[in-house]
């Protein structure tokens, strides 16, 4: 996936691992270094870096874009929660967040209109600023399932994360061990 895509058109991206907002301008040339869950994570020839784009922009790289899941109806399931989750990568990763161990607590309280789903999450480094982008892409992602009625992901430090958390299948897709 080394090969430069000239971008069609402008889009906002984050900027890793700042987090920060850039808009990356029309006719710039990006890498694909990772595309996973939906969204990519791009090297931008001119002026260097590595930015995250969303599906929903993935026209501007010449794929299929990807519009905004629609809440979908039925019962509400745990196990769809963390299907969700898995759907979530860390852009310098090729691990989703539940088997890189970023998932600290899930609790899921039914209420009068639906269930209000509770995520605890944390970062492999305190200062890395994408966990505000990967929270709120968590919480979308579980926002839209069947009897999801609110969803809310805080990020946590305590207690650190550490290697020892990644699951067996995240060591083996990290070739750990």
């Amino acid at each position: 996936m080394n090969d430069y895509i000239t971008l069609s058109r402008a889009v906002e991206a984050t900027q890793i691992p700042s987090g920060h907002a850039i808009t990356l301008e029309a006719g710039t040339p990006v890498s694909i270094t990772q595309s996973l869950g939906g969204s990519f994570t791009v090297h931008a020839a001119t002026g260097g870096g590595l930015f995250r784009i969303s599906a929903a922009d993935a026209d501007a790289l010449g794929m299929e874009s990807s519009s905004p899941q629609a809440r979908a109806e039925g019962p509400f399931n745990e196990e769809l929660v963390w299907n969700a989750l898995r759907e979530v990568y860390d852009p310098e990763i090729p691990v989703n967040i539940v088997d890189l161990g970023l998932i600290y607590d899930m609790k899921a309280d039914e209420t009068e209109g639906g269930h209000k789903v509770l995520v605890k999450m944390t970062l492999t480094a305190p200062g890395c600023g994408m966990g505000p982008t990967l929270a709120a892409e968590a919480k979308q992602r579980i926002s839209v399932l069947p009897g999801v009625a609110e969803a809310d992901v805080h990020l946590v430090w305590d207690p650190p994360w550490g290697p020892e958390r990644i699951s067996p299948v995240g060591r083996e897709k990290l070739g750990i061990d």
